[in-house]
């Protein structure tokens, strides 16, 4: 007798896959807060008296490390919206069926990239 190839995953399955996306999400959360409290913190930073020319190496410094915790805050807030989204995917039952080819997209592909929505090779196939 053939197995028939399997469409969606099951309510059991969908449940692994939201504690893992909460979890990540909680995380990525925890370090956008810390990262936007770091940001502020600098920017509140006042004047202290240090000398005239490493000053202005530590404003370089500042600003570079600014800009870089910035760009940081930046990929980690679309990340949660992406896990945000997964969720959404959850609910409505389209998670983990690839967009491309509307194959289930393997487990352990999800594990460890629970927001995607490709297969590996539709992935590879769009990237080429």
């Amino acid at each position: 007798m053939l197995m028939e190839e399997k469409k969606r995953y099951s309510e059991e399955e969908l449940k692994e896959f939201e504690a893992l996306i909460n979890l990540k999400l909680e995380a990525t959360r925890n370090e956008l807060n810390y990262i936007k409290e770091a940001l502020s913190k600098r920017n509140d930073s006042g004047t202290d008296n240090t000398s005239g020319n490493s000053k202005l190496l530590e404003d370089g410094a500042d600003s570079s490390e600014r800009e870089n915790l910035s760009q940081l805050a930046g990929r980690l807030q679309k990340f949660i919206t992406q896990l945000e989204a997964a969720l959404v995917r959850i609910k409505n039952g389209t998670y983990g069926i690839c967009i491309d080819t509307g194959k289930l997209i393997p487990k352990e592909r999800l594990r460890a990239v629970p927001h995607t929505q490709q297969t590996i090779e539709a992935k590879l196939k769009k990237g080429s």
